[in-house]
């Protein structure tokens, strides 16, 4: 989150190049129909693991390369691009098992603790990064998301993930028309996608040009870039393990309506905002709002999909959701390049506000 902004500011000093390897990093997206192929037919749990160890090689190359002087700005999109691939399979691949190792009726639950758990890390990490990129060097700050891979493989590889073999189907292209066919279907489903494109545009807008703003616009060191985004981090834990108090009070139409708008509002804030604290709390109630979000989209499609469409499903609204992300990450560098960072995030709060108007869509009342 960190230390890859920062080593192509160091390389290029230039937004536009950190937009076009945000860009490169998100193109695979338009893979993602074929990963939920992959993640219903193949073994997910060795799936996991590729991934795993794959992203480990590559983050840990670029460490030492950037360490010794000899990475340069294509090494980094050429990874980036890799990377991509590869969080693209793991996601999948992901979201697919943990129907498999849970009750269904504990999905909401689990999934708000699953996000809890990664929302601490975001927590720990970007503190501790930012403390020992500012003493070290960013290289270390990839060295060390390396070794977290390779701890992920081990997580991975204890986990009793069975796989059921299933029979040949009718070809890739019509298991992945399957896919689209149920959630074109599945209005619930549809309809949260269709505000999640959106609004993921306008997020793109924000994330993309986060640390850069803080960097060249804020005047921010990497340690207070860390401090600032450890707090969201520990804003996005609170709103994960709200989610399932929240649900119980109110419908997931109301929660994401509400969410995806004060999410987007606060990022228009964020855009505005020029100390520490009114950043700082800019960030934590997006990250509240994203939180809480995501939790409750990714347990409505786990719940309406059947077990045997469950990687598809996700793949495909992974797909409709993200597929604007590339030319988002690409349009954040151009409007910063231009007119500024924060031009270009508060835009991206404009977008992600008035795409929460699309959760008010009849279909979502359906769905308690």
């Amino acid at each position: 989150m960190i230390a890859l902004p920062l080593i192509v500011l160091a390389i290029t000093g230039s937004p536009l190049s950190m937009g076009i390897a945000a860009a490169l990093e998100r193109l695979p997206i338009l893979l993602q129909p074929l990963a939920g192929v992959l993640a219903d037919k193949l073994n997910r749990k060795r799936i996991l693991l590729f991934c795993d160890s794959g992203r480990f090689i590559i983050s840990g190359v670029m460490g030492i390369l950037y360490l010794l002087g000899n990475l340069y700005f294509w090494e980094i999109c050429l990874a980036a691009l890799v990377m991509g691939i590869l969080t693209q399979l793991y996601n999948t691949s992901q979201f697919a098992s943990v129907p498999k190792l849970v009750r269904k009726k504990d999905l909401q639950l689990v999934n708000s603790i699953n996000t809890g758990i990664f929302q601490t890390a975001v927590f720990i990490a970007p503190g501790l990064g930012g403390i020992l990129i500012s003493i070290y060097n960013p290289g270390i700050g990839l060295l060390i998301n390396s070794l977290s891979f390779a701890m992920g493989f081990l997580v991975v590889f204890s986990l009793n993930l069975s796989h059921e073999k299933r029979e040949k189907g009718s070809g890739w292209l019509a298991e992945v028309k399957e896919g689209f066919v149920f959630v074109i279907k599945e209005k619930p489903i549809l309809y949260t996608n269709l505000a999640m494109l959106f609004s993921v545009f306008g997020t793109t807008l924000f994330i993309t040009m986060l640390v850069v703003h803080l960097k060249l616009t804020a005047g921010f060191s990497s340690a207070e870039i860390g401090y600032l985004l450890s707090i969201g981090g520990a804003a996005a834990i609170a709103g994960a393990l709200l989610t399932n108090f929240i649900k119980q009070a109110f419908t997931y139409r109301m929660i994401l309506f509400t969410g995806g708008t004060i999410g987007g509002a606060s990022i228009i804030g964020f855009g505005l905002a020029d100390s520490f604290v009114l950043l700082a709390v800019m960030n934590a109630i997006g990250t509240i709002s994203a939180a809480i979000m995501s939790t409750c989209i990714v347990t409505i499609r786990q719940i309406l999909s059947p077990e045997q469409l469950v990687g598809r499903v996700g793949a495909t609204s992974r797909f409709m959701t993200w597929l604007l992300m590339p030319l988002a990450a690409l349009t954040a560098g151009v409007i910063a390049e231009t007119f500024g960072t924060g031009h270009a995030i508060v835009i991206g709060g404009l977008i992600a506000v008035l795409s929460s108007f699309i959760y008010l869509a009849p279909s979502l009342k359906a769905i308690n």
